[in-house]
């Protein structure tokens, strides 16, 4: 998630690190979103030529672009990479994303289709039944991926994946083989860990226990926050008390 304050050279290398580590048959998915298109065109080029499955960005944002500069924005990161794109439907970049909009973006050659950040299931089912059924539907809010696939998400996207892995591979399991009593029970259980997150940072706590498994993901990019001594305490105290190094892994 921190890949608009990350330097471009920064984006390059995690993508080459990422090719180069995950075992063959896994796709990669590189997110190319800048807030202006050069730098997304730069990514994206560098995703086709690292050989990544498919590229994705959020709507080019701060600014109020409308539906004509987006289409614009998509239309050169699929021709500039040669790959797939799936486009992020996020409150985050300021745009408002629609189902209308979404069906004239599937025009763009390459477009997959769509991660939708959002609680608006209504609106998800009914981007599904686009194209004849014929788009990618990713559900976004990590607390809500039961929600999102009850409705019809293909699977979910989520930056607290990074720290419960198995959790979110139960959830989905146990919803495509019919387990919903099983899928609650597990998307509840994240939830515990989701709200100990949002509650003293999310990327902050995320990258603290990826630290504490071995993983040495440094800080948040200044000025994000970052743990004092005493938060950090605090964090893991809370962390032991839903027994996350044991049930969570």
């Amino acid at each position: 998630g921190e890949g608009p304050v990350l330097q471009p050279e920064t984006r390059m290398r995690i993508v080459e690190v990422a090719k180069a580590t995950v075992k063959p048959g896994i796709k990669i998915i590189a997110h190319v979103g800048a807030i202006d298109l050069v730098t997304a065109r730069k990514l994206a080029k560098h995703a086709g030529d690292t050989g990544v499955d498919a590229i994705s960005s959020v709507p080019p944002f701060f600014f109020h672009y409308g539906e004509k500069e987006i289409y614009e924005y998509y239309h050169a990161l699929a021709e500039e990479s040669g790959l797939p794109v799936i486009m992020y439907a996020s409150p985050l970049a300021g745009v408002t994303i629609t189902r209308e909009m979404i069906d004239k973006m599937m025009d763009i050659p390459g477009m997959l289709g769509v991660k939708w950040t959002s609680y608006d299931y209504f609106t998800m089912h009914r981007i599904k039944c686009l194209r004849n059924g014929n788009i990618n539907v990713i559900n976004g809010p990590d607390e809500t991926l039961i929600c999102g696939l009850t409705m019809g998400a293909d699977g979910g996207i989520g930056a607290t994946y990074n720290v419960m892995p198995k959790i979110f591979i139960d959830i989905y399991n146990a919803f495509i083989n019919g387990n919903l009593e099983e899928a609650r029970e597990k998307q509840y259980k994240a939830n515990k860990l989701i709200g100990l997150l949002l509650t003293h940072g999310v990327v902050c706590g995320i990258k603290d226990i990826l630290n504490a498994l071995g993983y040495e993901c440094g800080f948040q990019v200044y000025p994000q926050k970052r743990f004092d001594e005493v938060e950090q305490g605090q964090f893991h105290e809370e962390l032991q008390a839903i027994h996350y190094f044991d049930e969570y892994l």
